[in-house]
């Protein structure tokens, strides 16, 4: 049973991320082709030069999603925050506290104020 089910997910899967990638490319095509010839004069792309561009992007601005969520991001900036927490002496859990209730109260100041 659980062959067969590997056997129709794994075509879906590679089927998907094929999809996935065509309608990516082609929206990029298409905007640059929309805006950019047009705005700079610069030349017209292909499907591939569109999907090289996500690709790029993809790679300088998004990463390849090996690092986890940004739910594990925060769980890790949370764990190292509260080791170093768990590290202060009282003073410098005080000082710490304080800094972040002036800026908190400095921010509900300026959002209380009414804008002219």
């Amino acid at each position: 049973m659980r062959r067969k089910r590997l056997l129709w997910i794994a075509p879906a899967a590679i089927a998907g991320m094929v999809l996935f990638a065509w309608i990516g490319g082609e929206v990029v095509l298409h905007l640059w082709n929309w805006l950019l010839p047009g705005l700079f004069g610069w030349k017209q792309l292909t499907f591939w030069q569109a999907l090289a561009l996500l690709a790029l992007c993809r790679i300088l601005f998004g990463g390849f999603g090996m690092r986890g969520s940004r739910d594990g991001m925060r769980s890790r900036i949370r764990r190292r925050v509260a080791e170093r927490w768990d590290r202060m002496t009282p003073e410098e859990r005080e000082k710490y506290s304080q800094c972040f209730r002036g800026r908190w109260e400095r921010e509900t100041m300026e959002d209380s104020r009414p804008s002219v």
